[in-house]
C-alpha cells in the first residue's frame, strides 16, 4: 500500500513567508497523480515536503499509512526524479543506475537483476556499457529513472523531469513514462508547470495556484467541468476564452467561459461578430484569433480546410450547452443555471 495523505499541510520561510497556508490532499494507491500549476504555486515545494526534503511547519505526511512527517527521505518508501540527471559521468549506465544499491550494500547478484530488469522495462538493454557522455538527452533521463526503478519504492516522485527536453522528446517521454506506469502499477506523483503534461499523463491532476488546491479530479473531468475561472483558464491548449462584462451579464454570470471548439462559425449571421487576427494553420486545425466588438479577443477552433484569412470577417455563436458561468469570487455556478436559454435569461427569468 503506498497511499499519500497530506493533513493540514502548512509551509513557512523565515516564519515569515508563507508558501503553503493550509492543504489537504489524498493520493491513491497505484496513481499517477500531477501536481499542475504556474510558477511559484507552492508545487515543488509540496513535493519536495512529501519526499522529506522540505521541513513541514505545520501539519503531517502520511505514506503507506504510516506518518512520515519527521522521517528521513531514505525511510520513506519514495523515489525521486529530478528536472536534472546528476548521473556520474565516469561511470557506466549499469553502474549509475545501481550506484545506490551499492551503497545500501545489496548483494551483487541481486542488483544485477534488479538493474536488468529495469534496462528491459526502459530499453536501455543495449545501454548498459555506456557512458552518460554517449545518451541522448531521453536516454540519460531513462536512466535516472532506473535509478529510482531498483529501489522497488512505493512511491515515485517527479519534479519537472523533461523540462531540459526538447519538445519531440518530451512527446515521446510522455508516452514512455504513462507505459511505465501501467507496467509497474506504483503510485507516481509528478509536478509540472505544462498543462499538456498534466492531461497526457495522469488519471489524476491537483492544480495548484498561490498555495491553495483549485481542483482535483481526472483530466477530463477538471476540462469539462472546471470549478473556478483559474482552472478553466489554466487547463486546455489553446485555453478557454474567459468573457467578462454585459456580455457575461446577459448570461447571469460574472465571467462567461466558452472554449475554442465550441464556437460555431455562422454563414452571414451569427450572435457575435468580429475581425480575425491571426490564423494558425496547425494541419487538421486552425486556430482563428478574433477580435469582436461584443466580447473582446475570441480563440476560435475550425476545420484545417477552413478558407480564413487575416481581416475577415466572422460570424460566430457560442453553443449554449457548453458554456461555464462563474460568480464574482471566480466559482462555478450551478449547472442547473447554465443551461437556462438565453433568451430567457434576458427577459429576467432564471436571474
Amino acid at each position: 500500500m503506498a497511499e499519500v495523505t497530506l493533513v493540514e499541510i502548512k509551509k513557512t520561510f523565515r516564519g515569515r513567508t508563507t508558501v503553503i497556508p493550509n492543504l489537504n490532499l489524498q493520493i491513491e494507491d497505484g496513481s499517477f497523480t500531477v501536481l499542475v500549476g504556474p510558477s511559484g504555486c507552492g508545487k515543488s515545494t509540496l513535493l519536495r515536503m512529501i519526499a522529506g526534503l522540505e521541513t513541514v511547519t505545520r501539519g503531517a505526511v502520511h505514506i503507506g499509512g504510516q506518518d512520515v512527517t519527521t522521517a528521513e527521505p531514505c525511510d520513506r518508501d519514495i523515489a525521486m526524479v529530478f528536472q536534472s540527471y546528476a548521473l556520474y559521468p565516469h561511470m557506466s549506465v549499469a553502474r549509475n543506475i545501481d550506484f545506490g544499491m551499492r551503497l545500501a550494500r545489496v548483494p551483487a547478484a541481486e542488483r544485477e537483476v534488479r538493474v536488468n530488469e529495469a534496462a528491459r522495462l526502459l530499453n536501455l538493454d543495449e545501454l548498459l556499457d555506456r557512458k552518460p557522455a554517449e545518451l541522448s538527452g531521453g536516454q540519460r533521463q531513462r536512466v535516472a529513472i532506473g535509478r529510482a526503478i531498483v529501489r522497488n519504492p512505493g512511491v515515485f516522485l517527479f519534479d519537472e523531469p523533461l523540462s531540459n527536453l526538447d519538445a519531440a522528446l518530451r512527446n515521446r517521454m510522455r508516452v514512455e513514462l504513462a507505459e511505465l506506469h501501467q507496467r509497474l502499477d506504483a503510485t507516481m506523483i509528478y509536478v509540472t508547470h505544462d498543462q499538456v503534461e498534466a492531461m497526457t499523463l495522469a488519471d489524476c491532476i491537483v492544480v495548484m495556484n498561490a498555495g491553495h488546491i483549485e481542483q482535483v479530479g481526472a483530466p477530463m473531468e477538471l476540462y469539462q467541468h472546471p470549478e473556478t475561472v483559474f482552472v478553466a483558464g489554466f487547463i486546455g491548449s489553446p485555453k478557454m476564452n474567459l468573457i467578462e462584462g454585459a456580455v457575461a451579464d446577459g448570461y447571469g454570470a460574472a465571467t462567461l467561459g466558452i472554449r475554442p471548439e465550441h464556437i460555431e462559425l455562422g454563414r452571414g449571421s451569427g450572435e457575435w461578430q468580429g475581425r480575425v487576427r491571426v490564423v494558425e494553420k496547425l494541419g487538421a486545425d486552425s486556430f482563428a484569433y478574433v477580435d469582436c466588438e461584443q466580447v473582446g479577443d475570441l480563440t476560435v477552433r475550425l476545420p484545417g480546410d477552413v478558407d480564413v484569412r487575416s481581416g475577415d470577417t466572422l460570424y460566430l455563436t457560442p453553443r449554449h450547452d457548453q458554456l461555464h458561468r462563474f460568480d464574482h469570487d471566480g466559482l462555478r455556478l450551478l449547472d442547473d443555471r447554465s443551461v437556462v436559454n438565453r433568451e430567457n435569461l434576458l427577459s429576467g427569468a432564471g436571474a
